[in-house]
């Protein structure tokens, strides 16, 4: 059983390396992004916690200094949740990836065997961004200049995935390293 972590800034693919290895690999996939939207979307301890603190009108209205509070109370929920996933998975011997923005912050990468870092172009991932989130380039940019820089991802990861090129391209990179972890042969 494997686990692996993808991490990289928003729009740089991610999703699209996550949606890879469960199609041709047949790899389980963990989305913090969704387990977050999960347990704040339906009546949980997460969702209590956050009422108490803010009251019914945090959600979608966050300054900095509440975003942070926010994210105090909702990321050890996302990571115990996770972790449960990932035991399932194991238990299962299921190999799985955890697809997460914040691998590292969370410590999610003690429980993967590599990780893997996505990146693009500013240009490209802003495009990318406006397009899936609705929203003007312009925000989209401001929305990745107040992320980690691209050499926060790449020093920490095993390995890095460029994802400026094609489709095929993209393959071949995870491929490669599949290859060199030793999955696919």
């Amino acid at each position: 059983m494997l686990v692996m972590g993808i991490t990289g800034p928003s729009g740089a693919g991610k999703g699209e390396i996550s949606g890879i290895l469960r199609e041709r690999y047949g790899f389980a996939v963990i989305d913090a992004d969704k387990v977050y939207h999960d347990l704040v979307s339906f009546p949980s301890p997460c969702l209590e916690e956050i009422k108490a603190e803010f009251g019914d009108s945090v959600l979608g209205k966050e300054n900095a200094q509440r975003l942070s509070a926010l994210n105090g109370i909702t990321h050890k929920y996302v990571v115990c949740e996770i972790k449960k996933q990932i035991t399932d998975y194991k238990e299962k011997d299921c190999d799985c990836v955890i697809d997460a923005p914040l691998l590292f912050e969370a410590h999610l990468d003690d429980e993967c065997d590599f990780t893997v870092c996505v990146l693009a172009d500013r240009g490209l991932r802003a495009e990318r961004i406006s397009h899936r989130d609705k929203i003007s380039v312009e925000d989209a940019l401001l929305r990745i200049s107040s992320q980690n820089k691209d050499e926060y991802y790449s020093s920490k990861s095993d390995y890095i995935i460029h994802n400026d090129g094609s489709t095929d391209q993209l393959e071949a990179d995870l491929t490669r390293i599949l290859s060199d972890r030793r999955v696919i042969f």
